[in-house]
């Protein structure tokens, strides 16, 4: 990709001139729910106590952002807004009370914070953060309440995610910001603010999928093939992948499903066909794809007794848990995961390194690339289903 160049040369001309100005630069704006964004140019104002800001040198678009810009929920319309949660990118500048961050670093953005000092940080049982944990109807910054973005009228802009990085330079929490290795190659690295992160999480982490397993993915997205390349790095001997869309197959194939179903083609239900095939069910499923109907299915296609579902889709539906409780005393049991209950701060280093050694392949998942003025292209190729990620140049 000719990243390392990209990204040495980045590294060298991070401009100490906008430090505590306000920095007029170009972001693409939602004004309105399914919208075309407006490419334009804003100002972005200095970040405050236990700030930083970033230039945002590469982006990608996750059907998070897609489902947010679209408006599906209402509570979500907040406009106009700056979307976008996957990036990688250079401190530019740090406000007062940040110690572990300076100018130079390479960075990504995560939308699930760590502050290191809440309850919840110090707890090995949940990744969540007391205060910068995800929440998709917050708007504006933890410390103050307002927007650092702003109209070239003067009018706010809100924020997305913790995040928002569809725009050259962004202001985040210092909570939500994590410092890899200069060496990691940024592009990739993108992949790392979410979808990778949570499906390959979900795997290590909250299911702690065992080598010799067998496992069902239903979705194959970016999130779902994280899952199944999580699923192939752990050594597990079984990866069925499901999904209604036919060219999923070969994407499925290359990164280490073993099986493909599309249940469009099944005279039967999807989870009585695994059954068949796995001598009574698989010992992991993972939903991926935000639909209920699809969550009963990953459920009963796991094994009576010991099978375990992971939840990873957005379901903005008002319907509940399409399960009685009497069906959990057949053993199986159902678990929520978000970014793959990875405390970010802390572990995600880590787990960049895990990428740079080729523990993890991340290169089939960068379908597409774009210059970033080509942004509502990019998001017509998410809704054709043409790409997994297509990443962002700015």
């Amino acid at each position: 990709m000719g990243s390392l160049e990209n990204q040495n040369s980045y590294h060298h001309t991070i401009s100490s001139d906008t430090i505590g100005k306000v920095i007029t630069c170009k972001a693409a704006v939602a004004y309105g729910a399914g919208q075309p964004l407006v490419v334009e140019e804003i100002l972005v104002d200095p970040p405050r106590r236990k700030e930083v800001r970033i230039r945002i040198l590469f982006t990608s678009i996750c059907h998070t952002d897609l489902d947010a810009w679209q408006g599906e929920n209402e509570a979500h319309r907040m406009f106009p807004r700056i979307f976008g949660h996957e990036a990688s990118g250079v401190v530019e500048s740090v406000g007062e009370e940040v110690g572990e961050l300076e100018v130079g670093d390479h960075v990504v953005p995560i939308f699930n914070g760590e502050c290191g000092e809440c309850a919840y940080c110090k707890s090995e049982k949940t990744n969540l953060c007391e205060t910068y944990r995800v929440n998709p109807f917050k708007s504006t910054m933890s410390g103050d309440g307002k927007c650092r973005f702003r109209t070239k009228d003067g009018d706010p802009i809100y924020h997305f995610l913790n995040t928002s990085t569809f725009v050259e330079y962004t202001v985040l929490d210092s909570a939500c910001v994590v410092k890899i290795d200069s060496k990691a190659p940024l592009p990739k690295m993108t992949l790392l603010s979410c979808g990778v992160s949570t499906g390959l999480g979900a795997v290590w982490n909250t299911a702690d999928v065992p080598s010799g397993a067998s496992v069902a993915v239903f979705g194959l997205g970016a999130v779902g093939l994280a899952v199944v390349e999580g699923a192939r790095a752990r050594g597990a001997s079984r990866i069925i992948g499901v999904d209604i869309n036919p060219d999923k197959r070969l994407k499925g194939q290359a990164i280490g499903i073993t099986d493909f179903l599309n249940p469009k083609d099944l005279d039967k239900p999807v989870h009585q066909k695994i059954r068949e095939m796995t001598d009574g069910g698989v010992q992991y499923s993972f939903e991926c794809a935000g639909n209920l109907d699809v969550l009963r299915e990953a459920f009963l296609s796991t094994h009576d007794g010991w099978g375990l579902t992971v939840i990873l889709g957005i379901h903005p539906t008002p319907r509940l848990l399409p399960i009685h409780p009497m069906e959990l005393f057949d053993g199986r049991r159902m678990v929520g995961s978000v970014f793959g209950d990875f405390k970010g701060k802390s572990q995600l280093p880590h787990f960049a390194n895990q990428c740079m050694n080729g523990e993890v392949k991340l290169d089939e998942f960068i379908t597409h690339e774009l210059p970033f003025i080509k942004i509502n292209e990019a998001f017509q190729l998410l809704i054709d289903g043409k790409s997994l990620r297509c990443l962002l140049h700015l």
